[in-house]
């Protein structure tokens, strides 16, 4: 659900990958998520992924482990700014008493189309997107947006994105997810910021239902 170090390194088209160690001190959720991401491009396009992983388990190791990767190929056409792109995500939670029951997160695949746009010094994407998800009776839509905006002179970096997506709930209701996660990170050097992330979502966890969600973090960040 990242989906940031694309743009931040779209904008100046070099390899790189960076860790995020997040406290998570949202409501009922005092623990820490690690996020891995790492984009490369090529001559063809690009390829992203990242990895997250939660650890809050009884057990005093990694409770949840969700990922997802990203394929574009550029298209030669709007300065190159318009790609197709090919994506798979999954993942599983570890629950129960004694953290023993794994409970996967289903897998889903998604295709469509990424358009990429600078703007004011940063930079933004829109994705629209077919989805697949077992879950689901029918295939599902969702519209994706990005964003990088850095701020004064470079060293502040405002950035996250937005989902919005229809899926079938466990019962075969139709429901509209939104999830959006803005970012703030301030850079002390070329390797190391620090900042966090406010993580927005309705529908998204199941416990929650309609409720609009807050869930805060603060966070380190290591580029290498």
């Amino acid at each position: 659900m990242k989906k940031l170090l694309f743009l931040v390194i779209f904008t100046t088209s070099v390899f790189a990958q960076n860790l995020q160690i997040h406290y998570d001190y949202g409501e009922g959720r005092n623990y820490i998520t690690t996020t891995l991401e790492m984009f490369k491009p090529d001559e063809l396009g690009a390829t992203f992924w990242f990895v997250d992983m939660d650890y809050n388990s009884s057990l005093n190791s990694c409770n949840l482990a969700y990922w997802e990767i990203a394929r574009y190929f550029t298209l030669p056409v709007l300065n190159n700014k318009l790609s197709v792109t090919i994506q798979y995500n999954d993942g599983v939670l570890v629950a129960g008493e004694r953290d023993e029951i794994g409970i996967p997160l289903n897998s889903v695949w998604l295709g469509g189309v990424s358009y990429f746009m600078p703007l004011a010094n940063g930079a933004y994407s829109v994705e629209l997107l077919y989805r697949r998800m077992d879950v689901s009776k029918q295939p599902d839509w969702q519209l994706t947006l990005v964003w990088f905006q850095p701020l004064l002179a470079g060293k502040l970096h405002f950035m996250g994105y937005l989902d919005y997506y229809s899926q079938d709930d466990y019962s075969g209701v139709k429901l509209k997810i939104l999830q959006t996660e803005p970012q703030l990170w301030l850079v002390l050097n070329n390797h190391i910021a620090v900042g966090g992330e406010v993580e927005i979502s309705r529908n998204f966890l199941p416990q929650y239902g309609d409720d609009l969600k807050f869930m805060p973090t603060v966070a380190v960040k290591w580029t290498f």
